[in-house]
């Protein structure tokens, strides 16, 4: 008998001085019985960062057509494609070729530089494709915020993403990677 997801429920109280967005976001999040927590939470930190009425999770780990989220337009066309992780080549380039604008966070502490040294001069020649790094030891302090119900309040400000329960409060600093 397969595993199943075990569902999560989030509202993400957003505060975004960096884009002058302000919402309060009712989530379902699906953890994959192969997900990690800290992944699942940065899928969190990754819609707060890019958040809108029209971005949505997909069905993501379990599927390869799917990013982990997306923003659609009215005709169906994918404006924003974003993933998490370390994929190949021919999965970011997927991505640049189906969508306006894709996004890539990218988390695993040392092996971020050796992937990244790998791929980079392939992601040149994609100028819809931004890649980011979540570090390590930010990452693995999401893991304390995660609950099966969650409230949590999210400031992003130059850059930098303040998460707080209430209880605990954290600070990620994502590292855009450079392209060009």
């Amino acid at each position: 008998m397969a595993l199943k997801s075990t569902i999560y429920k989030a509202v993400l109280s957003i505060a975004d001085m960096d884009r002058s967005y302000y919402a309060d976001h009712h989530l379902t999040l699906a953890l994959h019985p192969s997900e990690t927590e800290e992944r699942m939470m940065l899928r969190l930190v990754a819609f707060a960062l890019n958040a809108s009425d029209t971005l949505e999770f997909t069905k993501g780990i379990s599927t390869d057509d799917e990013p982990d989220l997306w923003q659609k337009s009215l005709s169906d066309e994918i404006e924003l494609w974003i993933d998490l992780g370390l994929p190949d080549e021919s999965r970011v380039r997927k991505a640049c070729n189906r969508a306006q604008q894709a996004i890539l966070y990218t988390y695993g502490g040392r092996a971020v530089p050796i992937w990244w040294d790998k791929h980079r001069n392939k992601f040149t020649r994609f100028d819809n494709l931004t890649v980011i790094n979540l570090p390590q030891d930010d990452s693995t302090e999401l893991t304390k915020l995660a609950n099966r119900s969650m409230h949590l309040q999210i400031t992003i400000q130059d850059g930098s993403v303040g998460i707080s329960d209430g209880e605990h409060h954290l600070e990620i600093t994502p590292e855009p990677m450079p392209l060009r």
